[in-house]
């Protein structure tokens, strides 16, 4: 693989979600009538070429559960991801499960996904701590933001070697004259992240259509997708889904 390309993490949350739907009150998250197993979905987006798998362990537990993301960590050959809350039990709970990155994100248990990015403006000295024991862990540790320079800036200064930007405004108004204006953010963002020496991630409501324009962003290096390839998946399949994206993302 070319150092150039441009690598895709696929989101399973969405796999667990059917299963929730089904089997949020049985106690195994696996075997028997249990589906669908969201790690062997994980297995099938590594076998089509997913570069890192990511997950996100709310606190509520209303999709991915604890079990899922050990036996993740077990069983892949690709790098795992945990997006997490930065709180005293998800830092407990990284540390004993030691993903290979950690995204920190935002959580409000009203919310159907993570409606916006994490205000390290505001929670400056919470961040800072998981940051820093993430860090002497050894799990590379991303901050999951809105393209705003003052927390770009303040990502930097914590000391975390990666920005995720936080695509969901411009996903949002793709189909309406607000989209310019939402793309224009993040391309700024992502030259303010540069010269800041932050690693480019971005994610958040990207699919098979809006990724044509956000694959052109400056100096990304990795885009995380879920919602639209597990949709996707429904119809063509896994891996034929998660072959497409990335064929769109490097598509010459």
């Amino acid at each position: 693989m070319s150092h150039q390309e441009l690598l895709l993490g696929v989101n399973i949350d969405h796999c667990a979600t059917v299963r929730q739907a089904r089997y949020k009150d049985v106690a195994e998250t696996c075997g028997g009538n249990i589906e669908p197993d969201p790690v062997f979905f994980a297995q099938q987006c590594e076998l089509a070429g997913a570069d890192s798998i990511t997950v996100h362990l709310r606190e509520d537990r209303r999709h991915m559960q604890e079990r899922d993301v050990k036996r993740l960590r077990e069983c892949l050959r690709i790098p795992l991801n945990l997006e997490m809350a930065a709180t005293p039990a998800m830092l407990e709970l990284a540390l004993n499960i030691e993903p290979d990155y950690a995204c920190i994100v935002p959580e409000n248990r009203a919310e159907v996904t993570t409606e916006g990015g994490l205000n390290v403006v505001e929670s400056q000295e919470r961040v800072a701590q998981v940051v820093e024991e993430l860090g002497k862990a050894g799990i590379a540790v991303s901050l999951f933001i809105d393209p705003d320079p003052d927390q770009i800036r303040l990502t930097a200064d914590l000391g975390a070697p990666v920005v995720e930007l936080h695509t969901g405004a411009y996903s949002n108004a793709y189909f309406s004259e607000d989209r310019a204006l939402e793309f224009a953010r993040l391309r700024a963002g992502a030259e303010l992240g540069q010269e800041c020496g932050l690693q480019i991630n971005a994610g958040h409501g990207i699919n098979y259509v809006n990724v044509a324009e956000v694959r052109t962003l400056p100096h990304l290096h990795e885009l995380n997708i879920g919602h639209s390839i597990v949709s996707r998946s429904l119809f063509t399949g896994v891996q034929e889904s998660v072959r497409e994206m990335r064929r769109l993302l490097n598509v010459q």
